[in-house]
């Protein structure tokens, strides 16, 4: 299901003061009187999509302009999602958006029920409407929208091509980004490097071990206190085991004197379980005492004063506490880091070969894409020659017959998402003069003429379901104003249309006719929109023929041009 407008409804716009339209899926058409207020129709479509709020536009006595719109839209579809990605909600198939201005200026606008900028209108129309106003050009005077436009009306042709450049060209864009990246750190890759090797050198000369600080601190309290350390051992031993070498008895040592008391203990032990289990102790800490002797003696006699191995241990200190103080909290963190930095160093190095790679990758990517790129401006230049010349025919039955249209095709400096091409569609409103870009090469109303023929080539080929087109029969009438209307219903067939006009050739092949009814008491004007019925559109044509909506010749000429409207859509 393609989206539509199905309802608009506005409140305190220039000079409407509430008007409710009721819109045809297929062509609607919108007249009335000079200063009815039939723009503000199109200008309120304008603010519904997001377009330019102007506080001007404020009816005055109103502190804000209001218009709300309902749409049809797939619950399943591209829209929708878009909807429910900003939070906004979608109830059997119908989209809500609302917009108000305030007279100070202000503007807010809902999506779905849901508060969103006015950009996400803005956004959301690029899927929804196309504006065609003699101010309001907008859409296809988008040099990408052009683009755009031309790819779509080359059809299938273009369709596999493009999508193989597309994969190409992200694939080297992410190529190229990561060659700058690598190039531009290629000296700061470098001195990193450089930095880790030193350190992993002065790592590799000293040659650490695990824990080997903490050793080496504990051997230079040793040999520092050496003296100390022997002479406090040697009385220790003398104090548990004497020393039989000296002659002198001068106290009994430890050894000694727990034997008497186990000796004392041994000979009454039967007489009592306690003091029998006194006694084991007692030989238990005999044996102990000679063993701690014996280590004391063995102690004294390894520990000695070598000031010589002092000085290479406090050297070796002074080695690894320079590591530490670069590399890690001790010896174990230095070997961590050194692994670590062996590890980035090849990665770094590494780095030079996938420099190298994705150069040859690179290179690759540029051929191929110079290949695809040819091959999209060869598909497009033979399309944008068909669009060219289908558009200038639709013009020569739109009144201007000496006008022109092309699509000037020039390459860009460098490779594009969508190719090298850029399009823009120009146009001479006579031959002796060269083609310019749109909206420089026509005026306001021959602009709308081009925009319907150019929207008319592209039925079927663009997805945008509304058409809003205001004044587009400006300065035409007679017969081309009938061109303009039958093009108009055939552009509606595939989509919605929407037509402000004062031809009453345009208004008769209209599916429904809105009228911009004005009534004022003298102060102040107010204008609103009623549908009509079949008789009503014979009286309102009559007026647009006759300036008299009772006028028999006026009418009998509407039903006139409401039969052939009737006959050629059949």
């Amino acid at each position: 299901m393609r989206p539509r407008v199905e309802e608009v409804r506005i409140q305190g716009l220039g000079v409407i003061d509430e008007a409710v339209l009721v819109l045809s899926p297929g062509f609607t058409v919108l007249t009335g009187e000079t200063g009815a207020g039939k723009t503000m129709v199109v200008t309120g479509l304008g603010l519904l999509f997001g377009g330019r709020a102007d506080p001007a536009r404020v009816r005055p006595g109103s502190d804000k302009a209001t218009v709300e719109g309902t749409l049809m839209v797939d619950p399943a579809g591209r829209v929708a999602q878009q909807v429910q990605d900003v939070g906004g909600e979608i109830e059997d198939g119908e989209l809500i958006i609302s917009r108000t201005v305030s007279a100070e200026g202000r503007s807010r606008a809902w999506l779905g029920g849901r508060t969103v900028p006015v950009g996400t209108l803005t956004y959301l129309a690029e899927d929804l409407v196309a504006v065609h106003g003699q101010m309001d050009q907008q859409r296809l005077l988008q040099p990408g929208r052009q683009r755009a436009a031309l790819d779509r009306y080359a059809g299938e042709d273009l369709v596999k091509p493009l999508r193989a450049y597309e994969h190409a060209y992200k694939r080297h864009k992410q190529v190229a980004d990561q060659l700058a990246e690598l190039t531009a750190r290629a000296r700061e890759r470098a001195q990193e490097a450089d930095l880790l090797r030193f350190g992993l050198d002065e790592v590799e000369q000293a040659d650490p071990r695990a824990g080997e600080d903490a050793e080496l601190r504990e051997e230079v309290e040793r040999l520092s206190h050496a003296d100390s350390l022997r002479s406090a051992a040697e009385t220790a031993h003398r104090a548990l085991l004497g020393d039989p070498m000296s002659g002198e008895q001068v106290m009994q040592d430890a050894v000694t004197l727990v034997g008497q008391a186990r000796t004392a203990v041994e000979a009454v032990r039967e007489f009592d379980p306690t003091l029998a289990g006194i006694a084991d102790r007692l030989a238990e800490a005999g044996y102990l005492i000679s063993d701690v002797a014996t280590e004391l003696a063995a102690y004294a006699e390894s520990v000695e004063a070598d000031p010589v191995r002092l000085s290479v241990v406090q050297e070796r200190q002074a080695v690894l506490a320079h590591l530490v103080r670069k590399y890690g909290e001790d010896t174990g963190a230095v070997l961590a880091w050194a692994a670590q930095a062996a590890q980035r160093v090849t990665e770094l190095e590494g780095d030079d070969e996938r420099i190298s790679d994705l150069t040859r990758e690179h290179e690759e990517l540029t051929g191929r894409l110079t290949e695809l790129a040819a091959e999209l401006t060869r598909i497009r230049a033979a399309a944008a020659e068909r669009f060219g010349q289908a558009v200038t025919e639709e013009l020569t039955a739109l009144a201007m017959p000496h006008a022109r249209v092309v699509v000037g095709m020039t390459a860009a400096d460098d490779f594009g998402p969508h190719g090298v091409d850029e399009v823009e569609l120009r146009m001479s409103p006579h031959p002796a003069s060269p083609p310019l870009p749109l909206n420089k090469g026509a005026s306001g109303g021959e602009l709308s003429r081009v925009m319907l023929a150019i929207e008319v080539v592209f039925a079927g080929a663009d997805p945008v379901p509304t058409f809003v087109f205001d004044e587009v029969d400006a300065g035409v009438g007679g017969k081309a104003a009938v061109e303009i209307g039958r093009r108009l219903a055939r552009l509606a067939r595939t989509a919605q249309v929407i037509v402000v006009t004062h031809l009453p050739q345009v208004a008769a092949f209209a599916d429904q006719h809105l009228v911009v009814e004005k009534a004022g008491d003298g102060s102040v004007v107010r204008s609103g929109v009623v549908a009509l019925d079949k008789d009503g559109r014979a009286r309102e044509l009559s007026r647009m023929l006759a300036g008299l909506e009772d006028s028999e010749l006026g009418r009998a000429h509407a039903e006139e041009l409401l039969a052939i409207a009737a006959a050629d859509k059949a």
